[in-house]
């Protein structure tokens, strides 16, 4: 009789958990050397549109309840541990030929957990990627951020267009 254990991490979605560990690493390497190096360099401008610069998030995206006591971050990593947990088991459900879903599962928990690791650490996220035109800038975000947008349009689109 197989070890049902290693049966499901291999046969489902949860084989593809690499994806949320590189991640995971990305993330907070990049957080790292933002806090490195863009402490005495803020704002690095990269080209036309495209800044590097440091920035802290104790709230929730797009500053939301930033403004706070205190009690959103505790409440914030709550949500990402619940969300993290809920995906894991939808991607023990799923299997590991559905690449696609997959895929935007781990880049939505890698996410995630790299906020969550912030929030645990010091209490506020580090956000560094800064985009805008002419006056008008987009919030700062990060690689986190970035994995979790790509993986929800990821999802969007598997429901939307079925085929993948």
């Amino acid at each position: 009789m197989p070890n049902n254990k290693k049966v499901a991490l291999t046969s489902s979605g949860l084989c593809w958990l690499w994806v949320a560990v590189i991640i995971l690493v990305l993330d907070y390497t990049t957080k790292y050397a933002a806090k490195k190096y863009l402490m005495v360099y803020s704002p690095l401008a990269v080209m036309p549109g495209f800044n590097l610069s440091l920035s802290f998030n104790r709230g929730a995206a797009f500053s939301f309840l930033t403004n706070q006591a205190g009690w959103q971050v505790w409440f914030l990593g709550i949500v990402s541990s619940v969300v993290s947990v809920g995906i894991l088991v939808w991607l023990s459900r799923v299997s590991r030929r559905e690449a696609w879903t997959s895929i935007a599962l781990c880049l939505v928990i890698g996410g995630a957990l790299g906020n969550l690791l912030d929030r645990v650490l010091q209490g506020k996220v580090t956000d560094f990627i800064q985009l805008y035109v002419s006056h008008f800038y987009w919030p700062s975000f990060n690689v986190a951020d970035s994995a979790i947008c790509i993986g929800a349009v990821m999802l969007f689109w598997k429901t939307a267009f079925k085929k993948l």
